[in-house]
């Protein structure tokens, strides 16, 4: 279930990203940041993580560029995570794929993220909320086309993310 999706072109996609995030958000939020910094279109969890990290956000934020959640090392994190904050909402955000026109939307949803299903693997899910950046469309394969996603334009996703979780404190 969507409570909010925009696009990050769009000139108000703040605005609109902004209020559902405050309902959300409470003492007990915890951000999960999932993706790596080894593929360009996977970067957007932890870049996200690195600029609330940076900005002194006032929740506990895990997933960073410097340490990563990711494949690897999903399941001994979410643990972690979990054990660490026993009554933590959870709120997690990570690069999706979608379909060529929706390339570029931040979806804000109910629910938790499925991690690496765009990819064809079964990791542990996470979130009792998250958000989504569609970073690249879904190939023939169900694989990310890597080749064709822009450093730039992650970059953007993510400071429209974080700008948005910023202002919802």
């Amino acid at each position: 279930m969507y409570l909010a999706k925009a696009n990050y072109k769009e000139e108000n996609v703040v605005q609109i990203l902004t209020p559902p995030l405050k309902e959300i958000l409470n003492e007990n939020t915890v951000v999960v940041c999932i993706g790596t910094d080894r593929a360009i279109g996977d970067t957007l969890g932890p870049l996200v993580g690195t600029m609330l990290k940076n900005s002194d956000f006032k929740y506990p934020v895990y997933g960073t560029l410097d340490n990563p959640i990711h494949a690897l090392n999903i399941y001994e994190s979410i643990d972690y995570i979990k054990n660490a904050h026993t009554k933590g909402t959870f709120l997690a955000i990570d690069a999706c794929l979608g379909s060529k026109n929706n390339i570029g939307n931040i979806q804000i949803r109910k629910g938790p993220i499925l991690p690496g299903k765009g990819v064809g693997k079964k990791l542990p899910q996470i979130g009792n909320h998250s958000i989504v950046g569609i970073v690249d469309k879904i190939d023939e394969n169900n694989r990310f086309s890597f080749n064709n996603v822009r450093l730039s334009f992650i970059l953007e996703l993510a400071e429209t993310i974080a700008l948005s979780l910023l202002l919802s404190t």
